[in-house]
This record gives structure tokens, C-alpha cells and sequence, in this order.
């Protein structure tokens, strides 16, 4: 018989080995949800087998609790490590993948030059060719002379522009350009908004002037309207959700066309995406059937960006394992206490098991801000022992308070290495002095201490500073290791940086020569002529830089693209949405996010994209929130459950049919 039960103990011992593994493969290999819900399925099986025995209620609780404590710490070092294997695999795509970057860098400094180019010197120069163009078909002197001021003015403009470009990038337009901008074309102008982000503000002003440019082109002698007006959430939708938009309209009454074949073809273009990227919607079309009746362009944009603070949820990230250390402590104090066969002492009477169960929780419950506030956990662990041994002095408490610090210290100490990797040494080096004072006066309470209280106090007090200080020295080097890491990681981007200025520079350099040798000469011939009182001679100069603008931007976009993947960071996610002519919004402050962070964000983002998708890239004060159309495959968003879920993130849907994935910047070193 003897034998028998033997075997059953070791078959029940292997069960629960084989179990446990279970849980802790499922943790590493699924998400939050599923494997919690298999640790929870677990913890409850083993609670029926005592309850389908006939155990005793109390017996069936301790059973609960210590399986529960032990399945929680097995699944949260499951998480930890499915985390870890995530930051690993993120690292060496970044290391592999930042080459590319100084190459991707100089294409987008190219775009962003030819974008401008295109803006200012086409703006300038048209004004110039009209102008020209129509005093010299009227033949009038006056008008001739107003030309000639003209085109001295706007070319010294446009020169100054134009050297402009191969300069640092300009700050971003605010509204003071753009009333100066209506003021400058004495159109019919009207803003009602004060206050918007640089985002808006940049593209209002580029939409105005575009607008204002095609105007002069196209419709001589119409009257131009420019209207930026507040209006209502519900009838003007933004991208991004929250956000207040204001709309911009610029529309005129018809007219005629004075100079063709000025433009590129590729303003409005240029102008849907500029709108699109800040946040907002575009249109334009003719106001009736023909361009001749009229023409509108309407611009709808946010007026304001909330970047709110995003809540860790309990079971993913550090919060996993603290909240798992609580539940081991409850177990180990709570649960093992009940498992007995006869009711135990501490909870035989309804006033010892309150005490019993709130010294417990005062005890147990600190762990859970281990990685917040390790420092005031310590000390609401210390409160609550010294509690402790009060209600043991005065005969509340069983077991003693002896007999509890030498089961559980363990808190304590896991605080104490907490303590070491999250606080400063000089201050961090009280707590393992601390835990040993008060350690060794609950041990010395004990009744096998015999003697002088104090000398004992003392000598269990010094035994205790030894291992407490070894395991704050443990989280000292931790700390030490965790900021070398960040350290490198701070000089490899600073290499990285270093690498994309110089290839932005050698751009910005081809792009001067470009400029040099053609728009940028001919307007300078432009004012030339101006003061020489050569009127056809300034038009035909300005009609040549406007050529000349045409074939510098077909050659540039002309140019070889890369043919590699674009780096696998935040910054990388415009080169991927460029090649699905796609558009990325960027919100909120740009940032070098750990390495781990911009991966993820690029992996969210190459799950998400879709041609001619928006994307929104949010910078937000603790990670960053990547969101776009909600995927129509169920696969893809379930790849971006689990990259969420990989990176201690979440998954989130809005009302308006988007997908939103945080991903926490504390996932880069929490998953140490």
C-alpha cells in the first residue's frame, strides 16, 4: 500500500511538472488573453480535485491559492520571456536594417527639396509671367511699369527662396504667412482660427498659396475668396479621431487663362498629400461644369492633437510579474496556512483570521509597485512587518512573526533588488540596512531566542545585512548593465544621425548645383532685366525658369529609387507607405525611441499598409501609437494582436472602423 501511494505521489509531482510547463510554453508562445486564460483553467482544475474528494472548504481554498500563486509566477516568467525573445528579435532586425538609412534619409531630404522647389519657384515665377504677359499684350506704359516693379520684387523673392532651399529647413509657416500671403494678392481673406499645430498651420499655407498660384494662372480678373473657418466634428471628419478640424477654402468665380503650360501637373497633387499627412481631407474641382465658372479647393484640418498618457495593463509587461509575486506571497502566507486537515489556529476565530488575512495583504500587496515605486513598497512591507510584530507582542497574530519573515523574506528581498536596479546607491543602500533592522527584530522576537533581546537583535541583524546587501548589489550591477545598454544604444544612434546629416548634406549639395545652374539662374536673370527695364526679356526668362523647374523635378523624380527595404524604424515607415502610395501622418513630438520601440512601430505600420492607406504615427509621452484602417483579413489583424501583445502593448478599435496599436517605450527595458 505504502509502495502504491508512493507511485501516485511521483505520477501527481510529474502531472503538475508537466502542467506547469504547459502554462509556462503557452505564455511564451500565445498572447495575454489565451494564455492567462489556460493558467486560470489550470488553477481551477487543481482546485476541483480536492473539492471533488470531499475536502474540507478550507483545505479546497489553500489548495486554490497555492496553485494559483505558483501557476501566476510560471505564466508571468512565460510573458517575460516571450517579451525578452521580442526585443532580441527587434535588436538584430534594427542592427541589420540601419544601413539603409543615411540612403533613405537623402530620398526623403529630395522629396521634401522638390516639394519646395516646386511651392516657392513656380508660386514667384507665374506671378512674374502673368504679369509680364499680360502689360505687354495691353501695350500700356502704366501697366508696363507695374510689371517691371513686379517682377524686380518677386525675383529677388524667388532668388532669396530659392538659395533658401539649400539651407537649413525653414521653421514652419504659422498663420502670420498666411495673412501676409493673402495681404500680398489683395484677395477677399477671412480667418476665424487662432490656434493650430505646426502640421496645419504648414499645410494652410501651402494650400493658400498653391491656390492663390493656380488663380493667377487660370483665372485673370476673378475674385478670389480665402476663407479659414472653424467647423463642426461631425460634418468635416479628420484623420486620427478627437481631433477639432478647421477648413480652408480658397475658391474664385472664373476667368480666363493667361499663360499656359506654366505648371507641372503635380500641385494638387503635392497638396492632397501634404493635407492628408497633417491630418486632414482634400478636394478641388471646378464649381459648376467647367474651370471657366469657377474653381474650389477646400482643405479640412485639425486644430488640435491630444496626446493622452496610455495605461499599462495589469497582465502584460514588468506588471505581469508583480502582480504574480503578489499572488505567490498571498499563496504562500494565506494558502499554505489552510492546508491542513483540521481548521487552522490563525483562522479559527473570526478576529485572528481578519488579522491573519489584512496583515497578509499589507504584506503581499507592496509587490505590485516593485517596478514603480520600489522604494515605497519597501517601506509598506517593512510598516506592515513591524505591524505585524506589534499584533504578535499583544497575542492577535499565530503564526509569529519569526516564523513569517523566515518563510517570506523573500519579499523583502526581491524589494531590496528592486531597490538596486531602480533608485540611486546612496539612497538604495538603506534598504538592505532596513530590512536587516527590522528582519532581525522579528526574528529575535521568536520564543527560541533566549537572553538579551538587544544583543540578539544585533547579532540576527548583522547575520541578515549580508544577504541583503548581497542582493541589492545584485540589482546595483543589474542597473549598471541596464544603462550600458542604453548608453550604446544612445552612441549608436548618434553614429546613425551623424551618418544621415552627412548623406542629408551631400543631397542638399547636388540639389544647390541643380538649382545653381538652372531656376536659380534664370531668376536672377529675372531681376536683371527687371532693373534694365526689359520687359520681354523678363518674361522669357521667367517662362525659362519655369521650364527649367519642370525638367530639374522630372529628373529628380526620375532619379534611382532604392531598391532595398526601407530601415525598420519610425522614420522608415514614410520610404514603405511612398512605395504603396500611401500617406503617413506624424502627431505629436518627434523622438529617438529605443530601438526595440521603432521596430515594432515599423512591423505595426508593414502590417497595416495597404495602397493609398493613411496611416498615423502618434508620439505620445510613453510609447507610440501606430493606427490606420481596420485590416479586412482576420490573419492580419491577428498578427497585430500578437505584435502588440510581443511588445506588452495593445490592440484597440475606434468607432470609426481604425485600428490603434500602442506600443509602450518601457517594453525596451522592462523585458531585460
Amino acid at each position: 500500500m505504502n509502495g502504491f501511494a508512493g507511485h501516485v505521489w511521483v505520477l501527481s509531482l510529474v502531472a503538475a511538472v508537466c502542467a506547469l510547463l504547459m502554462v509556462h510554453l503557452l505564455a511564451v508562445r500565445r498572447t495575454a488573453g489565451s494564455s492567462l486564460t489556460g493558467a486560470v483553467v489550470l488553477t481551477l482544475a487543481v482546485a476541483a480535485i480536492p473539492a471533488v474528494r470531499g475536502e474540507p472548504p478550507h483545505y479546497v481554498a489553500g489548495v486554490a491559492l497555492t496553485a494559483g500563486g505558483v501557476v501566476a509566477v510560471v505564466w508571468a516568467t512565460g510573458r517575460s520571456r516571450r517579451q525578452r525573445s521580442a526585443r532580441r528579435s527587434a535588436l538584430a532586425d534594427y542592427e541589420a536594417g540601419t544601413a539603409a538609412v543615411p540612403l533613405f534619409a537623402a530620398l526623403a531630404e529630395r522629396d521634401r527639396l522638390a516639394a519646395e522647389l516646386h511651392d516657392v519657384a513656380a508660386h514667384r515665377l507665374t506671378g512674374i509671367v502673368v504679369a509680364a504677359g499680360a502689360a505687354l499684350r495691353l501695350a500700356d506704359r502704366e501697366r508696363t511699369g507695374d510689371a517691371l516693379r513686379h517682377a524686380d520684387e518677386a525675383g529677388r523673392e524667388a532668388v532669396r527662396e530659392l538659395e533658401r532651399l539649400t539651407e537649413l529647413d525653414a521653421t514652419a509657416a504659422g498663420f502670420t504667412e498666411v495673412d501676409a500671403l493673402a495681404a500680398a494678392h489683395a484677395v477677399d481673406y477671412r480667418r476665424t482660427v487662432d490656434k493650430a499645430p505646426a502640421g496645419s498651420t504648414e499645410a494652410t499655407y501651402r494650400v493658400v498659396r498653391e491656390a492663390l498660384t493656380n488663380a493667377a494662372r487660370y483665372a485673370e480678373g476673378a475674385t478670389v475668396r480665402v476663407r479659414i473657418d472653424p467647423t463642426d466634428d461631425r460634418d468635416e471628419p479628420v484623420r486620427g479621431g478627437g481631433d477639432h478640424p478647421f477648413v480652408v477654402t480658397v475658391t474664385d468665380d472664373g476667368g480666363t487663362v493667361v499663360e499656359p503650360g506654366l505648371g507641372t501637373g503635380r500641385g494638387l497633387a503635392g497638396l492632397a498629400a501634404t493635407v492628408t499627412a497633417a491630418g486632414g481631407t482634400f478636394r478641388a474641382g471646378p464649381v459648376g461644369q467647367d474651370r471657366r465658372e469657377g474653381w474650389s479647393v477646400r482643405a479640412s484640418l485639425p486644430a488640435a492633437t491630444v496626446l493622452p498618457l496610455r495605461r499599462w495593463p495589469l497582465w502584460r509587461g514588468a506588471a505581469a510579474l508583480d502582480y504574480a509575486l503578489v499572488s505567490l506571497a498571498m499563496a504562500l502566507s494565506l494558502g499554505a496556512s489552510l492546508l491542513s486537515a483540521d481548521v487552522p489556529a490563525p483562522f479559527g476565530d473570526l478576529l485572528p483570521a481578519l488579522v491573519t488575512v489584512v496583515l497578509s495583504g499589507l504584506h503581499a500587496v507592496p509587490l505590485a509597485w516593485r517596478s514603480r515605486a520600489p522604494g515605497r513598497a519597501l517601506a509598506a512591507v517593512l510598516s506592515a512587518l513591524l505591524l505585524w510584530w506589534a499584533c504578535d507582542r499583544a497575542g492577535w497574530t499565530q503564526p509569529p512573526v519569526s516564523d513569517i519573515f523566515l518563510v517570506y523574506g523573500w519579499v523583502e528581498l526581491t524589494l531590496v533588488h528592486s531597490v538596486g536596479v531602480r533608485l540611486p546607491w546612496r539612497p538604495g543602500l538603506f534598504a538592505p540596512l532596513a530590512v536587516a533592522a527590522v528582519g532581525g527584530l522579528a526574528l529575535a522576537s521568536g520564543s527560541g531566542i533566549t537572553g538579551s533581546p538587544a544583543a540578539a537583535w544585533a547579532v540576527l541583524a548583522g547575520v541578515l545585512a549580508l544577504p541583503a546587501l548581497a542582493v541589492w548589489s545584485w540589482g546595483s550591477r543589474t542597473a549598471r548593465r541596464h544603462e550600458r545598454l542604453r548608453a550604446a544604444d544612445a552612441r549608436r544612434r548618434v553614429l546613425l544621425d551623424r551618418d544621415a546629416d552627412a548623406a542629408v548634406s551631400a543631397q542638399r549639395l547636388l540639389f544647390a548645383t541643380g538649382l545653381r545652374d538652372t531656376a536659380l539662374q534664370h531668376a536672377r536673370a529675372v531681376v536683371a532685366a527687371a532693373e534694365e527695364g526689359d520687359l520681354r526679356a523678363v518674361r522669357v526668362e521667367a517662362r525659362a525658369g519655369l521650364t527649367a523647374l519642370r525638367d530639374l523635378l522630372s529628373g529628380l523624380r526620375a532619379g534611382d529609387d532604392a531598391d532595398d527595404a526601407p530601415p525598420p524604424t519610425v522614420s522608415g515607415i514614410t520610404a514603405l507607405a511612398a512605395r504603396y502610395g500611401a500617406v503617413v501622418r506624424y502627431v505629436g513630438a518627434r523622438r529617438p525611441l529605443p530601438a526595440a520601440v521603432e521596430v515594432f512601430a515599423y512591423r505595426t505600420a508593414c502590417a497595416l499598409m495597404a495602397v493609398g492607406v493613411t496611416l498615423t504615427v502618434r508620439t505620445l509621452p510613453d510609447g507610440v501609437e501606430v493606427s490606420g484602417p481596420a485590416p479586412a483579413v482576420p490573419s492580419v489583424e491577428r498578427r497585430l494582436h500578437a505584435l502588440a501583445d510581443a511588445a506588452g502593448g495593445t490592440l484597440s478599435t475606434t468607432d470609426r472602423g481604425a485600428v490603434r496599436v500602442w506600443l509602450p517605450e518601457a517594453f525596451a527595458w522592462r523585458s531585460e
